[in-house]
């Protein structure tokens, strides 16, 4: 592979119930690691979603609710999953607006605290759109030159991904050798969510880029409508933008907190 890896990096695909990061759950993962010094790790589980899978989502993945009646609930494995891939780089094919969103649903609702600050986002799909625009299996055969087989098994599609982002690093001499960059690169615009609902401006505070207060600094909007965060809360929005929100709502209230504090100090040493 033409990269020099600093720290482990993961790529990995997502079968699942459906495509509503926020409410659908995980059929299949499977997760490709590979450290610094090249060594590959593969892991694949069958998930019991605790819900139904829609026919139509089983006629493209071919997981049925049989397949996974005895397999562990993502509960169960979410502690082993975290651990693979907490101090790595996440890569996958569209993963930025599917598969990590979903993966980090996932890892919330099962109580873990899943914080990408830390974690280079590679997504291969954007890197093949921006380079030859097209879908995995076309992606497979314009860099591998060959036929994807398998295709939507978790495990065929997240080692085709792997083959591709290899391929592109061969063949694009100009793209970008380090994650934090290709990060970048792969990415559409910096968002603070997956879903790109809260985004990053230059300064690295957090937008609001929808709705009627869109282009707005969520800090400005929660302090000039303080219901609004009453109203993200309740509301059908993803538990991560949730998190981002409740950031920016605890920042304000400490920094409040902080200042009635500082005014208090300041009043009792008028006074004395």
């Amino acid at each position: 592979m033409n990269i020099k890896l600093t720290r482990p990096i993961c790529f990995f695909d997502l079968e699942t119930t459906g495509v509503n990061t926020a409410k659908d759950r995980i059929v299949e993962i499977a997760i490709i690691r590979v450290e610094p010094n090249g060594q590959e790790i593969t892991k694949t589980w069958r998930v019991n979603p605790e819900m139904p899978i829609p026919v139509e989502a089983s006629k493209i993945h071919g997981i049925y609710d049989a397949d996974v009646a005895d397999a562990p609930t993502f509960k169960e494995i979410a502690q082993d999953i975290f651990n693979l891939i907490a101090d790595a780089d996440l890569a996958g094919f569209n993963s930025n607006r599917f598969d990590v969103p979903l993966l980090a649903e996932e890892l919330l609702r099962a109580g873990i605290d899943f914080d990408l600050k830390t974690n280079h986002l590679i997504d291969i799909q954007n890197i093949f759109h921006k380079m030859e625009p097209r879908n995995l299996t076309a992606a497979y055969r314009f860099y591998c030159d060959g036929d994807l087989t398998n295709a939507h098994s978790a495990e065929a599609d997240t080692k085709a991904t792997y083959e591709i982002f290899k391929a592109q690093l061969d063949k694009y001499e100009d793209l970008p050798k380090d994650m934090k960059a290709l990060s970048n690169f792969s990415a559409y615009f910096k968002a603070a969510d997956f879903q790109g609902r809260i985004i990053y401006n230059d300064k690295n505070e957090e937008v609001i880029n929808f709705g009627k207060y869109k282009g707005q600094k969520v800090a400005d909007v929660l302090q000039k409508d303080p219901g609004y965060y009453g109203w993200i809360m309740r509301a059908d929005f993803p538990l991560y933008t949730k998190k981002i929100i409740k950031n920016v709502y605890d920042r304000i209230k400490l920094r409040y907190e902080q200042d009635q504090l500082e005014a208090l100090k300041n009043k009792f040493n008028s006074d004395h």
